[in-house]
């Protein structure tokens, strides 16, 4: 080949390896192992191999597990015989460039002993290279060239590969942003039509129940003023039922309130230890008493109706899970970094709470493993405490109890008696 001849292959060379860098570019990453076997059908053609494979690391099943692969014969097989997926127990030439990083070139596989069997063997390779592929500094697997061919691949041939990796590494990182996005843009469309969904079939129930607690109400009455004893009992029991059934609507419409940014408080001075004293009332029952620990008197300005609600999610709580156990609601005021605070608690004795599952306890619709109820509760608690500048916290030791502590800054020294 004399000189120009040499000059113009050299030149359609380069030509054709920066038309494969403007492939990679343009690869659509709607998904990553769509991505990842687009790529590897255009590698294939510019390597001119009769294989290409992007191994990524799973760390759960601890194996080398080809994402995408080249849509050849070759490409095929290897699926066929399983031989996509290496553990990385298993070794092999794949395997050590992941785990140390080196670049691997071979054009005689068949008599490398270190290399699988079936890569020698049942897919036949002859030659291979193979690179690391890194994503934002962290190793993630193994860009992997094969051809069944011998010494099919140049010293030269693998230095593009590495270049080639750095390009097949974006894809791979703005592929699994896509995905990302998308589950979250799916997952935020499934609550907003879930929450929705509640929010209307809440507010229907709210209808239908509204005059069964007036009618039961009446039944109560009637019964009472007539003296018939049993009658009595199971209209209050009857009562109770559905003001527990009304709390938990008003508790599904205050999430839905919450989501669309239209939970508000409306502040008045309240005699907080009056509307402690309230709250134990509406769930007291022979099988659930309520110890209260009350001044005669502590005013604050406060939306009464939600803190009403938040010690009767926090009294539901207590007897949901330590049923048997004494229920003490206190009330007490606290200079915290020269402000005073009101701080309302709920303590039980009962089996406390699992350490690993406080800190997502008050997410909305967190459940633990003896829970009962949609999981929203504490959620409403806290949130109704956060409108008024205030906070919601948990201590609890297993086999001893739990404490609650809603914790409310009163508007004014002068406010408080």
């Amino acid at each position: 080949m004399d000189l120009q001849q040499h000059e113009s292959a050299d030149n359609s060379q380069a030509l054709g390896r920066l038309q494969t860098l403007e492939h990679l570019l343009a690869i659509q990453a709607t998904s990553l192992p769509a991505a990842l076997t687009e790529a590897s059908n255009v590698l294939a053609v510019t390597f001119q191999a009769d294989k290409i494979d992007v191994f990524l690391y799973d760390e759960a099943k601890t194996s080398l597990i080809a994402v995408g692969t080249s849509e050849t014969p070759m490409g095929r097989l290897q699926r066929q015989l399983g031989l996509h997926w290496l553990p990385v127990a298993n070794g092999g030439r794949v395997v050590e460039v992941f785990q140390t990083g080196q670049p691997y070139h071979d054009g005689h596989v068949e008599e490398d002993r270190e290399e699988l069997r079936g890569i020698r063997e049942a897919l036949g390779i002859r030659s291979q290279m193979c690179v690391a592929l890194e994503v934002a500094g962290q190793r993630r697997g193994v860009l992997a060239v094969a051809s069944a061919q011998n010494e099919r691949f140049s010293a030269e041939s693998l230095q593009f590969l590495q270049t080639v990796s750095y390009w097949v590494s974006m894809i791979m990182e703005r592929a699994e942003l896509v995905e990302r996005l998308t589950r979250e843009a799916t997952e935020q469309a499934r609550q907003l039509v879930a929450e929705e969904l509640v929010t209307v079939l809440a507010h229907d129930l709210g209808n239908y129940l509204t005059p069964l607690i007036g009618r039961s109400y009446i039944l109560r009455a009637r019964a009472e003023r007539e003296g018939r004893t049993a009658e009595l009992s199971d209209a209050a029991l009857l009562y109770q039922g559905l003001q527990r059934f009304q709390r938990l609507i008003n508790d599904l419409l205050s999430v839905g309130r919450i989501e669309q940014g239209l939970f508000t408080v409306v502040r008045q001075p309240v005699n907080l230890a009056e509307l402690a004293a309230t709250a134990a009332t509406a769930l007291q029952m022979p099988q659930f008493a309520v110890e209260l620990e009350l001044p005669d008197e502590l005013i604050a300005e406060v939306d009464a109706d939600r803190i009403e609600q938040a010690l009767e999610n926090l009294l539901t709580n207590a007897q949901r899970h330590a049923p048997d156990s004494p229920v003490v609601l206190a009330l007490r005021r606290e200079q915290r970094d020269g402000s005073v605070w009101a701080i309302l608690s709920v303590q039980d004795q009962g089996p406390g709470i699992p350490p690993e599952i406080i800190p997502g306890l008050m997410q909305r619709f967190a459940r633990g493993q003896r829970s009962r109820g949609l999981g929203l509760g504490l959620y409403l608690a806290r949130k109704i405490a956060e409108a008024h500048g205030g906070l919601l916290t948990v201590e609890s030791t297993l086999g001893k109890g739990t404490t609650f502590q809603l914790a409310i800054p009163i508007a004014g020294s002068g406010s408080l008696h």
